[in-house]
């Protein structure tokens, strides 16, 4: 029998503290674009919107059909978000709005019609942040006058079931690209030769949902290198995108040269330019990450991440099991048991929107197991927001934090995940 450890599903509800469904809004009936002379001859019209968690005020948005129209959207939510408007198949969208912030996006001209709007972060339309554009020829929304709004229920209850169904049986959705892909290393000279390519592509979140993104090799997470204590290592950046970049070693004992801080320890790797990051392994068995450290806030949360693990020397991971005795209740220590499946999960927010390696749900991947499993799951947060991680029907272990085994394991059901701490943990699959 298989057992599906609940990160693909269950930490998408509750680590991330939203359900991330599919991207889900009906499109326009009408496209923007007309009346140009007389769009350019007026100032725009202001309209002043709401953005929280999660939801859209107000829900119904009256403008002026043709002319321009500026959206002030402010977010007094706890989480990024951003507002956009369906024209046609193009979708408008505002930058990223932090919280307590606030954002603009100008629509040059609406022709008559309604339109579709919506927060684009991944996810978060189909927890209710949709809204609905209205453009007409009412004079009170016309002749630079501020726009009249009126506010009303964007989706029935029915509607959300019907969508929270629909994002359920779809999940595992498939979506082109997958991150965590072992890369094998070159061996030059009894030396590690891992070569890393820094580009901007477009990422499949989501079915249908692509974004701007940052990649190694194409992966987002990008390659998990696999080392040993006392390997003599060399990773190559080359980079291939338009602004400058490094590479960091986080968590990891390194040379100040390898360090990559630029201006600090380096210049930045310029376009079209390389760097290669040279050290000897001497870091116990763990986890660790290679990240950004330019423009990090865009770059990393974009993608520039991946995973360093620095293997058990024997194969076998030095992690003891807990047991709790039946009839007193005791925990105590067990030998370190067999790993049947091993596995490493990313989790991210920022431009990508909450993703779990790469995808929101659902097109997250669920890891699964045979019944009596041991499942060791390598977690990272490389996000900016603290993340719980929780698992339904399970607890785990926990067994290591930031590379280092804990002298003393620990049974949890959540584990608060903040930005730039590694976790190990153990499942049992029974």
């Amino acid at each position: 029998m298989r057992s599906t450890v609940g990160y693909g599903r269950a930490v998408a509800v509750v680590a991330l503290g939203v359900l991330l469904l599919a991207a889900c809004t009906s499109g326009g009936e009408a496209t923007g674009g007309g009346s140009g002379d007389r769009a350019a001859s007026v100032p725009p019209t202001m309209v002043q919107v709401t953005l929280s968690d999660f939801a859209i005020a107000p829900a119904t948005i009256a403008v002026p059909a043709g002319r321009a129209v500026t959206f002030r959207a402010e977010n007094s939510g706890e989480t990024p978000h951003s507002f956009g408007v369906v024209l046609g198949s193009e979708t408008l969208e505002s930058p990223m709005i932090d919280p307590g912030g606030a954002g603009e996006l100008t629509v040059p001209s609406f022709e008559t019609g309604t339109y579709d709007a919506l927060c684009t972060v991944p996810g978060h339309d189909g927890l209710g942040m949709v809204a609905t554009v209205v453009a007409s020829d009412d004079p009170t929304a016309d002749g630079g006058a501020e726009a009249t709004s009126h506010t009303a229920s964007s989706m029935t209850a029915e509607q959300m079931a019907q969508m929270h169904e629909a994002g359920v049986a779809a999940f595992p959705a498939a979506t082109e690209g997958t991150g965590n892909e072992a890369l094998k290393p070159e061996i030059v000279d009894g030396v590690k030769v891992f070569t890393l390519w820094a580009t901007q592509v477009q990422w499949e979140v989501s079915p249908g949902v692509l974004k701007e993104a940052m990649a190694y090799n194409g992966q987002i997470p990008g390659p998990e290198l696999r080392v040993r204590l006392g390997d003599r290592v060399r990773i190559i950046l080359q980079n291939q995108m338009n602004q400058p970049t490094v590479l960091h070693l986080h968590g990891m004992t390194v040379p100040n040269a390898a360090d990559g801080v630029p201006f600090i320890t380096q210049d930045p790797v310029m376009p079209g330019g390389y760097f290669p990051y040279e050290f000897t392994v001497q870091d116990p068995p763990g986890m660790y990450v290679y990240h950004s450290h330019f423009n990090s806030t865009e770059q990393v949360g974009s993608g520039l991440y991946g995973a360093v693990l620095v293997e058990p020397a024997r194969g076998r991971w030095p992690y003891p099991a807990l047991e709790v005795d039946a009839t007193d209740g005791s925990v105590h220590d067990a030998p370190a048991p067999h790993i049947d499946v091993e596995s490493t999960l990313f989790l991210g927010d920022g431009p990508l929107g909450f993703v779990l390696n790469g995808k929101s749900f659902p097109a997250t991947q669920p890891i699964v197991a045979d019944r009596d499993d041991w499942v060791l799951i390598h977690t990272a947060n490389d996000g900016a927001m603290l993340h719980p991680m929780h698992l339904h029907g399970y607890h785990f272990e926990v067994v290591a934090q930031d590379g280092f085994p804990l002298r003393e394991p620990y049974m949890a059901d959540t584990l608060v995940v903040a930005p730039g701490q590694r976790f190990d943990v153990l499942v049992h699959a029974v």
